[in-house]
């Protein structure tokens, strides 16, 4: 059965309320035709419970606009969507994807994430690569996809709204990985369903690296919102040399501060008894939260960014498969995954919108019941990275 407007529904029931589905609710691939992004591949998402997402085909399907009911969850950067051909990957010192960094989800991988680090690439047999320069967190968020499929598919009574896509980041002499993801939600549905799977495609070793990064605007994010997760340990702060200066914990958010410099946290989370770890963001003054649940087994650290600064005020949720340190650190700690040729890892997420005090008290029951939290806003760094198996 399907909710429709406050009654559940058949399948046989509403195809006799129209001749399709889409009427309520679907998926369309459109074309933006103007500014940066012009070009750009989009499939818009829209559910019977008030869910519109977009994902960028030409982005490795990541998504960037979500909403509830008219009210924005994902933040929006000034960059706004920017096309792919004006991505400078190497420019500004590696740090050239900022100028088209911008959504609610940005894939970051799929061979390196972190800041930009010049690594060992002597793996690859070639005289010309013996060292590889990366910039802030991977390629492959600019990579366009390959759409392979789009719709709506019926399960008996469940309709599922899905699309599909594989993007490719590869080179001459170098790595050849493959973004296989399908993101999935249904008809009357609030939480979306995201399945990757990164295969190295060619026959060489080759790193992998890869995390989620889940970004939050207003007016989930305002003054008083509460991050929510079940920490175990405070790893690290990127502001340890002046930790209190701002006044800003890692628990409570502040309204938007002209100035503030970002601040980023290392956690160390539990997970429940099926493996999972979730984590929120909660704004109780408008009862709206969203959730990021993922499995501890495919990314066993977690970052926190705070970008409250005025203008470009975000908060991130984000899961990784290494910890903070970096892309040589991984190596040194002989923690870096290797996949050789044809090998693949699988990773999963689910984003759930937290549609008032009722579902965010259950979000907070679910986190706290696997660990919980430190009560101190500015808990001390223990600088104890657990050691990650691969």
């Amino acid at each position: 059965m399907t909710m429709l407007y406050g009654q559940n529904l058949s399948r046989r029931e509403i195809a006799a309320r129209s001749g399709t589905p889409t009427a309520f609710g679907g998926v369309r691939l459109v074309t933006l035709g103007d500014g940066a992004g012009r070009g750009m591949r989009m499939l818009e998402f829209r559910t019977t419970a008030g869910l519109r997402f977009t994902v960028a085909v030409d982005r490795a399907m990541d998504i960037v606009e979500l909403e509830h009911m008219g009210r924005p969850i994902g933040w929006q950067s000034p960059t706004g969507p920017r096309h792919p051909a004006y991505f400078d990957y190497e420019g500004e010192g590696g740090l050239g994807p900022l100028r088209s960094f911008n959504g609610f989800l940005v894939t970051c991988g799929l061979d390196h994430i972190g800041g930009p680090e010049t690594v060992d690439g002597s793996g690859y047999n070639y005289p010309r690569r013996d060292r590889v320069p990366h910039g802030l967190h991977g390629r492959i968020n600019a990579t366009p996809a390959r759409l392979t499929g789009h719709g709506e598919h019926w399960e008996g009574e469940r309709c599922i709204l899905w699309a599909e896509g594989v993007a490719a980041q590869a080179t001459g002499f170098g790595e050849n990985l493959h973004l296989h993801r399908r993101i999935e939600v249904d008809l009357d549905g609030s939480e979306i369903r995201l399945s990757d799977r990164v295969v190295n495609a060619g026959f060489v070793c080759t790193p992998h690296m890869f995390f989620y990064h889940v970004n939050l605007g207003h007016p989930v994010l305002d003054e008083g919102a509460r991050y929510l997760a079940p920490i175990r340990d405070v790893l690290w702060a990127s502001h340890a040399d002046a930790y209190r200066a701002q006044g800003v914990g890692y628990r409570s958010m502040t309204a938007p501060r002209e100035g503030f410099r970002e601040q980023v946290w290392a956690h160390d989370m539990a997970a429940d008894a099926a493996g999972r770890v979730s984590v929120a963001l909660v704004n109780d003054r408008i009862g709206l939260g969203l959730e990021v649940e993922t499995q501890k087994a495919e990314l066993p650290c977690a970052y926190q960014w705070q970008n409250l600064q005025a203008g470009s005020y975000a908060l991130g949720i984000e899961p990784a498969t290494h910890h903070v340190l970096g892309d040589n650190a991984a190596r040194d700690r002989d923690e870096m995954i290797w996949l050789g040729a044809q090998e693949e890892r699988r990773y999963h997420a689910t984003f759930r919108v937290l549609d008032g005090p009722g579902a965010i008290g259950a979000a907070e029951a679910r986190i706290t019941a696997a660990a919980r939290q430190p009560d101190d806003d500015f808990p001390e760094p223990s600088g104890h990275f657990p050691r990650l198996r691969r």
